[in-house]
């Protein structure tokens, strides 16, 4: 043997090794490709075979596959990915497949016994509420809300005016409006909002979650897609008029760097006080339940009420409070993408789905977050704040949760912003979905 070929021989198995370990780089979620093909294909040849599990087993595993491959394809298309990608295919998408005919039956019945026989999502709306609302910074919290009480309330009420008036013009019914396409703009996001909102709205009215789920999801996504775009239009009207433009900064004295700064440190994982903050969530939840039959008010509504409570009193040791928070991140990065795939699947009517997406939808959803934040930018502009983060933080009050929230500071280059929009929108949406729930029970 030559010293050519003995140096290709040398050289083969460390390029195999190489493929192989690009191909592993390559995931779909947080798997590995290979890894989520192999899970993929063992699943389908179960449901194909009859032999899923029609459990909370063969469940998750149908929502989590499909919520991975739909999140990574729509974080992946170019205009896609910065309207919602992710969140929109994986709430259309299977509500497409259902609505076709076209998801194996097996796979349905698991989706349906973990969806509406073990409630999954009430688990994951737990984790997220109780997670996000404790894991804030108290001073962040108290602070940044006080100084966004007056943008975000002004800006609500405009949003209210806009929408319900141009509902008019359209034929809507004021009370429809309001109730099933402003307040699930508003609501902060589909777990966060829609989720506790359809919850508490389906014990007043007497109708099913899935029928009221279907009517708000089409609001919050098309409002997430205009607060996307107003945020875009303010980054730039801020890059021509320089003193409209806080670069980043809210107040223009100054001082809220501090305020910006004063985030939790990265904290490494502690396990033990995950199982903590889980069992936390879970009372958080049952203690809503309770309460809910002394009061006459929904559980959900009263849980987010709860955990705000203890939160601004200070009530919970911080270690329990960032175990909390831990199973929030746990909930949102690996259930989030999985619980719209069933949402989609089973609660969104694909047939409604279509239909909901007429002009005058459309002009009422952009309307009410148009109004929002030109009232936020002037407000703003009042108070002594910078217009354009002004305006872009009110915006958030409309945007799809975290992803949401996200998605508009990215398109605006604000990020440093996030406090601030997750008061818009955890507190904010909080706000809207509890006195919403208790206007419709007064005047229904």
């Amino acid at each position: 043997m030559d010293a050519a070929t003995k140096a290709a021989s040398a050289h083969a198995p460390v390029v195999r090794l190489n493929a192989w370990q690009a191909l592993m780089r390559r995931e779909i979620g947080p798997l590995p490709l290979p890894v989520y093909l192999a899970i993929a294909g063992i699943t389908i040849a179960a449901a194909l075979n009859g032999k899923l599990p029609n459990d909370m087993i063969g469940g998750l595993s149908v929502l989590m596959l499909m919520g991975f491959l739909l999140g990574d394809i729509g974080n992946r298309i170019p205009v896609l990915k910065q309207i919602g990608g992710a969140a929109i295919l994986c709430l259309f998408v299977p509500s497409a497949l259902i609505g076709y005919g076209l998801l194996d039956q097996g796979m349905q019945k698991a989706l349906t016994t973990t969806m509406k026989t073990a409630n999954v999502q009430y688990l994951y709306i737990a984790g997220l509420v109780a997670g996000s609302i404790l894991g804030m910074r108290h001073r962040v919290l108290v602070q940044g809300f006080m100084r966004m009480f007056v943008p975000l309330l002004a800006g609500t009420a405009a949003a209210i005016t806009a929408g319900v008036l141009v509902g008019l013009l359209f034929g809507y019914d004021p009370m429809h409006t309001f109730f099933f396409i402003v307040i699930p703009i508003l609501g902060g996001g589909i777990g966060e909002g829609i989720l506790p909102l359809s919850i508490g709205y389906a014990e007043i009215l007497g109708k099913s979650q899935a029928e009221l789920v279907a009517m708000m999801v089409p609001a919050a996504l098309v409002g997430n897609v205009v607060a996307i775009v107003a945020s875009g239009i303010l980054r730039w009207l801020g890059d021509r008029k320089p003193e409209l433009n806080g670069h980043g900064m809210l107040v223009k004295s100054g001082d809220d760097a501090e305020l910006l700064n004063d985030t939790q440190e990265r904290q490494p994982l502690d396990l033990s006080l995950m199982g903590a903050g889980l069992l936390i969530a879970c009372a958080f939840f049952i203690l809503g339940a309770l309460l809910a039959r002394v009061t006459g008010i929904p559980g959900p509504i009263l849980m987010i009420v709860s955990a705000a409570l203890v939160k601004v009193f200070k009530v919970l040791p911080a270690r329990m409070e960032l175990g909390a928070y831990q199973m929030y991140q746990f909930f949102s990065k690996n259930l989030t993408f999985a619980i719209l795939v069933g949402l989609g699947a089973l609660f969104v009517s694909w047939k409604d789905l279509v239909h909901a997406f007429t002009p005058g939808y459309i002009a009422i959803c952009a309307a009410s977050v148009g109004a929002m934040v030109t009232c936020g930018f002037f407000v703003g502009k009042w108070l002594n704040m910078y217009p354009v983060e002004s305006g872009i933080v009110t915006a958030c009050h409309s945007g799809l949760g975290g992803t949401g929230d996200v998605a508009i500071l990215t398109a605006s280059n604000r990020m440093g912003l996030m406090p601030f929009a997750q008061i818009s929108t955890r507190i904010g949406g909080a706000a809207m979905i509890v006195a919403a729930t208790l206007l419709l029970k007064l005047f229904h």
